[in-house]
């Protein structure tokens, strides 16, 4: 895929996040201070990752270049089919157990369990993979535009 198709399509993908959350309150946008609960959190789909996940923004919008962080609750055994990022990918685990692996096949066993309180920052455009044990949720921070591509596209839940 050469470099202004991917744009595009993370561009696209990034535009999408924003819509699919559009219905919840405004996240915050760097004014002043923010403190929260997390029972305040409003959850919507993911229409990039498809049944199984949801997404809350803490802060940012996801289609500008900006500080974004949200929060991922995966179901069990939701798996993260092989994909890249535009950005670095900050993550840091919650709740559950997230299985992660860098690579560009699906290898449960290539894992490496994260519990909460582990991290794992991934390089733009490295390719990923990984899957839930329990229900869990993680925060992931960056700076947008944000996006993904999986690998194989019929592995793509938007398509």
């Amino acid at each position: 895929m050469n470099h202004k198709t991917l744009t595009q399509t993370l561009s696209a993908t990034a535009l999408g996040l924003a819509l699919a959350v559009a219905a919840q309150a405004a996240p915050y946008q760097g004014d002043g201070h923010l403190i929260g609960s997390a029972d305040e959190l409003e959850w919507g789909p993911v229409a990039s990752m498809g049944e199984g996940a949801e997404i809350a923004i803490i802060e940012g919008d996801l289609s500008k270049e900006a500080p974004f962080t949200i929060r991922l609750r995966l179901e069990d055994g939701y798996e993260i089919q092989p994909h890249v990022h535009p950005a670095y990918e900050r993550v840091t685990v919650l709740d559950g157990t997230l299985h992660f692996a860098h690579g560009e096949r699906y290898d449960s066993d290539a894992t490496q369990a994260l519990a909460p309180g582990d991290f794992a920052i991934m390089s733009p455009g490295d390719p990923m993979f990984g899957y839930a044990e329990g229900e869990t949720l993680f925060q992931l921070h960056g700076t947008g535009p944000w996006g993904i591509e999986y690998l194989d596209p019929a592995q793509d839940p938007r398509n």
